[in-house]
């Protein structure tokens, strides 16, 4: 097994000391795809989702992935309210089987006007996997 982690380039930069995805290449050619925690700007729970979306699939471009591949979604929303709007657009991303998935309320996020945050596991098998970096 195989590890590394990065930021990759073209793709949102952290807000603070972390790396944004962590790849984890096994034995068998299969990769894992640990992506941190997305934020995004927007005035509303839809334009944050949206740009929460939109930031995933660019981390997940940077190795070969695609939003496709996601196997487990956690997600923290500050306003259950906000969670049908969410959901929508999860729904227009998210257009394959749905992944695992865990949805939990906070009381703030780290960026202080963040609605929403999301953070996944990706899964890329075989000869894909291996090649894809």
């Amino acid at each position: 097994m195989r590890t590394s982690i990065d930021n990759p380039a073209g793709a949102p930069q952290p807000f603070g000391p972390y790396s944004q995805v962590a790849r984890v290449e096994h034995a068998d050619g299969g990769v894992l795809l640990y992506v941190s925690g997305q934020c995004a700007d927007g005035d509303d729970m839809a334009a944050q989702s949206r740009g929460v979306f939109e930031a995933l699939k660019l981390l997940l471009a940077a190795h070969g992935a695609g939003l496709d591949d996601i196997i487990n979604i956690r997600t923290y929303l500050t306003d259950m309210d906000g969670f049908a709007d969410y959901a929508a657009v999860r729904k227009e991303f998210l257009t394959a089987t749905p992944p695992t998935s865990t949805t939990v309320a906070v009381s703030r996020l780290v960026p202080p006007r963040a609605l929403v945050e999301v953070e996944v596991v990706a899964a890329l098998t075989g000869a894909t996997g291996a090649a894809a970096r």
